[in-house]
């Protein structure tokens, strides 16, 4: 009687309403979009915080690198969690330890407290954000997976649109501690609640991935002597050369990512552009995000996940090549826009690629190390670029190093191939 009820259950998950995995979709979402809504408006916080401190921008703008190298690091633990204990508990502690560190924010009283509380807390709670939600999400989809990654992604950038101006309305009228107070009871209150209707994979709801008829076998994977395919583990994925090459690339096009996010905004006023005007840059790249991981997840499914990130590589590059002959909003905001797009597709394919190589039993740990590995380099970008400035006076080295390393990754692309399964 159970089994039937069971059965039962299942029929009506896939026949009479939404696909389970959709509703992960929509949660993933929503955490992303916190979360890194949360982490983009450190920058309006900035110059409020050093007003009222005495703080320079350049000793409060350490700790954020710390925190973007910690929380980027942690992945390869919040990835290997996620296989071991399953999404809902990592987001869960993660949310708890996000809006935690943010709260603390607003009692802060010295400098060193913010490498703890951001540096170190709230980066521990922001690991669990990408890696948890990214992976899950692969295990739930096959054949729509770059839909479905490209929804969840974008959640992250449309919190890079959405939160900065809240952000600043709230400080307006609140003040900047209590804003932080409010950040983070929103990010405990939210990923906890969304994080209870995460489940692991489609198989703790006797589903099938991309919610196929109960009545259907699944496809079976053979080898060439019809042998069950091996499933991928991290180790065995390490082994191969393919593996190593992914690190390389998105280390080179993510080196830099951070740069138009820190430096876009005063590289704005030094062109002569109004404030409010330079500061529309990051809500305009946060919606060009938005709109680049809506689009090329789904041409993935249809083009290939290589071909499209090849791509966004080039209009990465494209991109900042346009911001060296940037002389005004006019140019700024195209070139702006590219760039959104551009990163914005690379991270909603960057865990697609990675399930389509690696397949779905390991996809966290694997997932987690290659974040980590290759996103952790990301916190030098800003200090690259602002030593470059301090040096030369502008922005043209950094955006020609930014250019050229997105070149670098796109040839080495070419390279590519889909890994050998190796015991």
């Amino acid at each position: 009687m159970a089994s039937g009820k069971a059965g039962a259950a299942q029929v009506a998950a896939v026949r009479g309403g939404i696909f389970y995995g959709w509703i992960i979709v929509a949660c993933t979402f929503t955490i992303l979009c916190v979360a890194y809504g949360i982490q983009f408006t450190f920058g309006v916080f900035l110059p409020v915080i050093s007003a009222d401190t005495g703080w320079d921008r350049a000793s409060l703008s350490l700790p954020y690198s710390l925190y973007v190298f910690v929380y980027s690091a942690l992945g390869v633990v919040t990835g290997r969690l996620t296989d071991r204990w399953g999404p809902r508990v990592v987001l869960t502690v993660g949310g708890c330890l996000l809006g935690c560190g943010i709260v603390l924010m607003s009692r802060v009283q010295a400098l060193w407290q913010i490498y703890l509380f951001l540096g170190l807390i709230a980066a521990s709670g922001m690991s669990a954000a990408y890696v948890p939600c990214n992976a899950t999400v692969i295990r739930w989809f096959t054949q729509r997976r770059g839909l479905a990654l490209s929804i969840t992604s974008s959640g992250a950038s449309f919190g890079n649109f959405l939160f900065p101006p809240l952000v600043a309305a709230l400080i307006s009228t609140y003040g900047w501690r209590s804003t932080y107070l409010i950040l983070g009871l929103l990010g405990v209150g939210v990923v906890g609640l969304c994080a209870s209707f995460v489940v692991r994979d489609p198989e703790k709801m006797n589903l099938y991935p991309d919610g196929r008829r109960p009545l259907e076998p699944l496809p079976v994977k053979t080898t060439a002597s019809g042998a069950l395919a091996e499933e991928w583990t991290l180790a065995s994925a390490k082994r191969t050369s393919t593996f190593w090459l992914l690190n390389v690339i998105f280390t080179l096009t993510w080196l830099v990512v951070f740069m138009p996010m820190v430096h876009i905004v005063p590289f704005a006023v030094d062109l002569g552009i109004p404030p409010v005007r330079a500061a529309m840059t990051i809500s305009l790249i946060g919606l060009a995000g938005f709109a680049g991981r809506l689009v090329l997840g789904p041409i993935s499914d249809r083009l290939g996940c290589i071909p499209a990130l090849g791509l966004c590589l080039l209009l990465q590059a494209l991109a900042f090549v346009g911001f060296i002959f940037a002389t005004g909003w006019a140019s700024l905001y195209p070139a702006a826009a590219v760039f959104g797009f551009s990163y914005g597709g690379a991270t909603a394919l960057f865990p697609a690629i990675v399930g389509d190589f690696y397949g779905r039993t390991a996809v966290g740990a694997i997932v987690g190390f290659i974040f980590a590995l290759a996103g952790s380099p990301a916190a030098f970008g800003p200090l690259i670029a602002g030593y470059i400035y301090s040096v030369t006076g502008h922005y043209s080295a950094a955006f020609i190093l930014s250019a050229g390393l997105n070149v670098a990754a796109l040839l080495l692309l070419l390279l590519l191939k889909k890994p050998i399964y190796v015991k």
